[in-house]
């Protein structure tokens, strides 16, 4: 039945479906709202980029599957087997934990990734500002959200910068630094050196949890995926929040990171969000060691 004795848990039918069913409506009081926005051609730059950056439909979303050494039973159970990861056997359907060499070296990978970011101590002292050098220098209509306003102008925007050492730890916000910002950062990161870098006091680590789960999926359980995108979706208004956008108009308060009181708002967010992604991150460390077995 698998290639492993590993202890299997035995679902019937009433039970996955309640699950699955359950799944779904968390989540679609997250992706219906995405989708009808989309319908209507109307653009959120809070929520939009949790569908658009992280490359995950929202219909992968509401889709439920349990994760490894999970056996769904009963007639419904033959669903699953539309994915390719799924084999029937005499007990009812179940996940096959043998992974093609590439995928096996990613987890490999991930699991270096998650434990070295884990172990690393945590660092606060960015401040959010990755957002202020992404449109450093920039000019109104250069900027990325140009249908809402900016709280300074550029040259107040750019000095604020400038007063700021940028220490930003993580290179998918990084290598999103303009060509003049980038210069000004602590560390010139480059991807091959995330493992030296990542570390967990980042909201951009902890917001990638999502990003490492769907990557896993189908093998990833989806209650999993869905508290790595709640997270990630706590993050995102509190990164936005942050930046030189003024989103009020969307009920987004600034929290000024320019001003020593709106540094220790952020820092406090930092923490919190830091605490709340250690349990996702070793709840993913996990997966990838029993998918690696």
């Amino acid at each position: 039945m698998c290639a492993l004795a590993t202890a299997l848990i035995f679902l019937p039918e009433q039970a996955w479906l309640a699950r699955q069913q359950d799944h779904e409506a968390r989540v679609r009081l997250w992706t219906d709202p995405q989708q009808a926005r989309a319908s209507r051609g109307e653009q959120h730059p809070v929520y939009d980029f949790l569908f658009e950056y992280y490359s995950f439909r929202a219909a992968w979303l509401r889709r439920w599957h349990p994760g490894p050494d999970v056996v769904l039973t009963g007639d419904r159970a033959r669903e699953f087997l539309r994915w390719s990861e799924y084999q029937e056997t005499a007990d009812g359907v179940i996940l096959s934990a043998a992974l093609p060499e590439h995928r096996q070296k990613f987890v490999a990978w991930l699991r270096e990734l998650l434990v070295t970011t884990a172990e690393r101590p945590a660092f606060f002292g960015c401040f959010g500002l990755h957002e202020w050098a992404m449109v450093y220098r920039q000019t109104p209509e250069e900027v990325r959200h140009t249908s809402h306003p900016m709280r300074f102008s550029p040259d107040e925007l750019a000095r604020i910068v400038e007063a700021s050492p940028l220490r930003c730890t993580h290179f998918d916000a990084f290598r999103f630094f303009t060509a003049p910002a980038a210069p000004l950062n602590k560390v010139q990161l480059t991807r091959p050196a995330m493992l030296q870098n990542e570390q967990r006091g980042c909201l951009h680590a902890n917001m990638d949890l999502y990003k490492w789960a769907f990557k896993l999926a189908p093998f990833t359980p989806s209650e999993l995926i869905a508290d790595c995108f709640a997270l990630a979706r706590d993050i995102r208004e509190i990164d936005m929040r942050a930046s030189p956008y003024d989103l009020r108009a969307l009920g987004f308060a600034p929290i000024p990171v320019e001003t020593e009181t709106g540094r220790a708002e952020y820092e406090q967010h930092q923490r919190a969000f830091a605490k709340r992604g250690q349990p996702l991150r070793e709840r993913l460390r996990k997966l990838c060691e029993r998918l690696l077995l």
